[in-house]
């Protein structure tokens, strides 16, 4: 069986956290085929995550956003994935792009996820089950039931720095940090708007560190410049020389390398946060409209926090509720609530910063699940949650 595919192509065109959730499946598949030539094909812009993993033997690249998107570049495209000439292409990104790739790969076995119309030209089309088990879960079904894989090799998730990455990180650290200085990082923006704990709340957690001696390093994009600004407006110690902001300023390769020289990462369920996983740093993290089962970190040291509100998960990117029901996800898990699990974190794990334990084979994470009686007993009656 480990002779059947010789060229197999992997699709993920997603996201940075879906990204990272392949690359279990490409470890896995290594093992099980370590004779075969084995392509990843990825969103040009996230080429940091995944270039240089070293279960791949190439990574084909499409610029979803540039050169590539228009319709005579993607069927160009299409030639590209033909010419290679396939005999397995595994499809784990439902929409019409990725779809349509596998679809017209020319590749003597399709199988995966795949939009209607485009599943007439798969061999086997599989249901994303991320609703009900974690993703990387639902990608290993289709390797067992569609790929003929009979032993899986889960080695969490991996990510190798692009070269020069890690120095860039070390330099950027020493200049912003004295030596021995324990710093938590915050990512605080998220794609959907329900995924983001309020930034009031995470002003607050970040006080709260400062005054005890930490530091704070905030990440996230481009996108995340005016929630940073907002967020550190509302701090009592906003001109700390202890707060450093690198939201938009360092590539994904950089932010892998700070991140893992970092006590303890605070943040949304985001790409970042499996960045995050990946790096092996501890993690809190707080989840509202998510599916817990789908998306939790995937690391058994880590801590997830499950907003009580009943409608969770709703996977509606913008709250539908209005006045004080507003984001209740996110408000009914307050910054108190988030510091116990902070605390108890970093009593276990900041004297081991940059040498945590492997964690191979444990991925599991603990799911806080607080009521909602809980939850008001650490709300302050009076304060204003904005």
């Amino acid at each position: 069986m480990a002779d059947t595919y010789k060229n197999i192509l992997v699709i993920n065109l997603m996201h940075i956290g879906d990204l990272m959730l392949v690359t279990p499946v490409l470890r896995t598949l290594r093992s099980f085929y370590p004779k075969a030539r084995l392509t990843l094909l990825a969103d040009k812009k996230l080429r940091d995550l995944v270039e240089y993993n070293p279960h791949i033997d190439e990574c084909m690249l499409i610029d979803k956003k540039g050169k590539d998107d228009h319709l005579g570049a993607f069927i160009k495209f299409i030639g590209k994935v033909r010419a290679k000439k396939f005999d397995l292409v595994i499809n784990l990104h439902r929409n019409e792009r990725a779809s349509a790739l596998a679809a017209f790969s020319g590749a003597k076995r399709i199988v995966g996820y795949s939009k209607p119309g485009f599943s007439l030209f798969f061999d086997e089309v599989l249901p994303n089950k991320k609703a009900i088990m974690h993703q990387i879960h639902s990608h290993f079904e289709v390797l067992e039931k569609a790929c003929g894989v009979t032993r899986l090799d889960d080695g969490g998730l991996e990510m190798e720095l692009p070269p020069g990455a890690d120095d860039e990180a070390k330099k950027l650290w020493e200049k912003n940090f004295p030596k021995g200085k324990k710093v938590i990082a915050f990512n605080i923006g998220a794609s959907w708007e329900t995924k983001r704990w309020l930034d009031s709340y995470f002003a607050e957690c970040a006080d709260n560190l400062l005054d005890r001696g930490y530091a704070i390093a905030f990440y996230g994009g481009p996108m995340d410049e005016e929630i940073v600004r907002r967020c550190i407006s509302k701090m009592k110690h906003k001109d700390s020389e202890n707060i450093k902001i690198f939201t938009g300023k360092v590539s994904l390769g950089v932010l892998a390398g700070m991140l893992r020289r970092s006590a303890l990462f605070l943040t949304t369920d985001s790409g970042p946060m499996h960045v995050g996983v990946a790096m092996n740093v501890p993690i809190v993290t707080m989840f509202g409209a998510s599916p817990v089962p789908g998306f939790y970190p995937y690391d058994a040291k880590d801590i997830l926090i499950k907003t009580p509100e009943p409608c969770h998960p709703c996977g509606i990117h913008v709250c539908p509720k209005r006045g004080d029901d507003f984001m209740g996800c996110m408000k009914h898990m307050p910054p108190a609530l988030i510091m116990k699990y902070v605390d108890e974190l970093l009593a276990k794990y900041e004297n081991m910063t940059g040498r945590w334990p492997s964690h191979y084979g444990k991925y599991e994470c603990e799911v806080i699940e607080p009521t909602i009686n809980d939850v008001l007993s650490l709300m302050p009656k009076q304060k204003e949650i904005s």
